[in-house]
């Protein structure tokens, strides 16, 4: 059987929740759409609020038993998780590939990330260990304790990395973890609950999904629920944020939004610094659907037009295509929403006086279904055009110049937001002081995009708060208490 077939499979024959080892059916279901056709290509379960909570409930029972296994054996189940996804890599990123539109080889290669991350956490595991406090002739100490049940709501740019990825450090630490799949890309990590169950036995690992606000809002709400960690765009974060606080003092963690710079100084490897940009802008990785993007390119005023030039040539080369396709580098965003929001931002920005050096509409190399918009650069423009003050999240570039470091430096911190940014130059003094100074919780300086797992990752401003993809991560699924034995 080929691996669209055994996706094809799973659709067929319908994805469901997991309760005790066993798929239960919803009282409703939604429709899942193909971005490639903007038509109905699955259904998946419509979770109420009864049912997130008896999958919470599940969750709780399963935790007791897994707080009490050692760390290190915890740790050796999570590492049996991750070669279990790989063992799955070519379904499941499949899956993905048919719900998001992304390209094949880019979902399996989430698949592997999904998997080290899971590794990464497992590493961490003897991290969990308390401290002494020489304080009197008493014992002080400390242990790290976990939650209980954890609820994390991910998003649809990266479904199979984010659903995997993300359940790591809550079952590291000794958690359960009820994961809401995105709305609109729920296939693989229903898929994945099934494979949670054969690794960690029923229920410690759940998923449900749902349209709209319900689903979500309950697992929010839930009393058994006093850990949240959300990825997503920022009003969302901020609904989240004054719901859980509705409904107890909860600690919550937000990875939200971004409008990144990079800064591209006169002294810089031009050429280098040209492919960044295209690479920073995610255009085939998700069709610039990515918090992380670079999605404003500040040039230097006497470099740009060579910089320009390079870029513009690149992205012109991109081939668009069905994600299935061998070849296509960039496929549909995800639904209509993402589609009309991309192409009012353009219609925006060219209403603001931007000029269009690339793309700016449909691409002429697919039909007329399916929500496909063409790679895109926009610019110069000026500072207070709205594509590059508004997250787009679409594959839409806005292009800025600047005549010194202190006015690139004004214009990059010109945002709400604070996630990533980078600077290109071959001066490290400058380097270092623009790192310091351009206002973002994670800086490349002559790279982009790409993450080096265990190193903390997270915003500011309207970013976020907390960090990802480290020990911090590990740590924040945990709760201090602190111990004195009087001895004297």
């Amino acid at each position: 059987m080929t691996d669209l077939q055994t996706a094809r499979t799973a659709l067929d024959r319908g994805l469901d929740i997991q309760l005790g080892g066993r798929a239960v059916p919803t009282a409703a279901r939604y429709d899942v759409e193909d971005p490639t056709t903007g038509r109905t290509m699955t259904d998946a379960p419509d979770c109420s609020a009864a049912e997130v909570d008896t999958v919470v409930r599940a969750a709780g029972e399963a935790q007791r038993a897994w707080a009490r296994v050692p760390a290190r054996a915890r740790a050796g189940k999570v590492r049996e998780f991750a070669t279990l996804l790989r063992e799955h890599t070519d379904e499941l990123a499949t899956l993905d590939a048919l719900d998001a539109g992304f390209p094949l080889p880019v979902m399996q290669a989430d698949v592997g990330a999904a998997a080290t991350l899971l590794e990464i956490m497992a590493d961490h595991a003897l991290s969990l260990g308390g401290s002494t406090y020489p304080l009197s002739g008493n014992l002080h100490y400390s242990t790290q304790e976990p939650y209980g049940v954890v609820g994390r709501i991910v998003p649809f740019n990266h479904p199979l990395f984010f659903a995997a990825g993300k359940v790591a450090a809550p079952l590291v630490a000794g958690n359960a973890v009820v994961l809401k799949a995105p709305d609109q890309t729920p296939l693989s990590a229903l898929r994945m609950a099934e494979l949670a169950a054969d690794v960690f036995g029923p229920d410690l690992c759940g998923v449900v999904s749902g349209r709209g606000a319900t689903t979500g809002a309950a697992l929010v709400a839930h009393p058994l629920i006093r850990r949240i960690g959300f990825i997503g765009a920022e009003p969302t974060g901020r609904l989240i944020q004054r719901q859980a606080a509705e409904h107890g003092v909860k600690h919550v963690t937000l990875e939200l939004g971004g409008k990144n710079a990079l800064v591209v100084m006169p002294d810089a490897d031009l050429a280098k610094a040209a492919d960044a940009a295209v690479f920073g802008m995610n255009f085939t990785a998700t069709a610039g659907q990515s918090c992380g993007s670079t999605s404003r390119l500040l040039l230097h005023e006497t470099i740009a037009d060579e910089v320009l030039a390079s870029v513009v040539e690149q992205v012109r080369a991109i081939r668009v295509g069905h994600p299935l396709e061998a070849g296509t580098q960039m496929g549909p965003v995800v639904d209509r929403g993402q589609y009309e929001k991309s192409m009012r931002a353009i219609a925006a920005a060219t209403a603001a006086g931007a000029p269009v050096l690339v793309g700016g509409g449909r691409p002429d190399t697919v039909g007329a279904e399916g929500w496909y918009v063409a790679p895109t650069v926009l610019g110069p423009m000026t500072a207070d055009n709205p594509a590059a003050v508004e997250e787009v999240f679409g594959p839409v570039l806005s292009v800025l110049t600047f005549r010194d470091e202190d006015e690139a430096v004004a214009i990059a911190n010109r945002t709400e937001y604070g996630l990533t940014a980078g600077v290109f130059t071959s001066d490290v003094t400058r380097a270092h002081r623009m790192a310091a100074a351009l206002q973002a919780g994670y800086v490349w300086v002559n790279g982009s995009s790409r993450h080096y797992w265990g190193l903390p990752f997270g915003g500011v401003k309207a970013s976020g708060v907390g960090r990802e993809e480290s020990v911090d991560e590990l740590l924040s699924y945990t709760e201090t208490k602190a111990v004195t034995v009087v001895l004297e």
